[in-house]
């Protein structure tokens, strides 16, 4: 376990909103545009059952398995069956480069592909995207005009827009500036949501627990 912050989600269609962001250690992919580069090694480990605790203390709804890749931990699954049980409302965030199959019924699923922008789009599970639901949603990382026109073909080639809640497009922070990313979504005309990490822009890109 990296940590276990109380603090406003800032990402997807939940941003805004109150959440417990469950952090797992280790992550086997090595994006250019990382910005939690301290959870590859940092953490130790820590019993369910006090993990469970630590979370119920906050008295939050909202609860996101996140990383590194939770998916690398294989203990990740009962702890999201645990958290869906105690009435929790779960989101996964992964990186799409690990099977979904095993994920509890009723996790939502926020799968980023990675675009070629990150240096990892050779690693993605692309049957991961028909393992995909109504209420999941997908993420692209968006560091450059390449990347956003990868993005696009990735959407019609998969039919995307029918079978997920929301397609977010969010600009690599510090690389792509947002204007430009919003003035090519609406000159397209696409059917996607330009996302802003909301937690960098209340507590500043480099604050952790956050």
């Amino acid at each position: 376990m990296n940590e276990i912050f109380h603090s406003i989600q800032g990402e997807s269609s939940y941003a805004g909103l109150p959440c417990i962001f469950v952090r797992l250690t280790a992550c086997d992919l090595r994006c250019s545009w990382c910005d939690t580069a301290y959870a590859f090694h940092e953490g130790r480990k820590r019993d369910l059952e006090d993990v469970l605790k630590d979370v119920a203390s906050y008295g939050c709804r909202l609860v996101e398995v996140t990383g590194g890749e939770p998916l690398l931990q294989p203990e990740v699954y009962p702890l999201m069956q645990r958290l869906l049980d105690e009435g929790h409302e779960v989101l996964l965030e992964t990186g799409g480069h690990i099977s979904l199959e095993r994920v509890p019924t009723g996790v939502v699923r926020i799968m980023d592909v990675k675009c070629r922008g990150s240096g990892e789009s050779g690693r993605m599970d692309w049957g991961n995207l028909a393992r995909l639901g109504p209420r999941d949603e997908v993420k692209f990382v968006i560091a450059d005009r390449a990347d956003y026109d990868y993005a696009k073909d990735v959407i019609v080639r998969y039919d995307l827009p029918p079978r997920v809640a929301s397609i977010l497009f969010s600009p690599a922070h510090g690389q792509l500036p947002a204007s430009d990313l919003a003035a090519w979504v609406l000159a397209d005309r696409l059917a996607v949501r330009v996302q802003l990490q909301v937690h960098k822009y209340i507590w500043g890109p480099a604050t952790r627990g956050v």
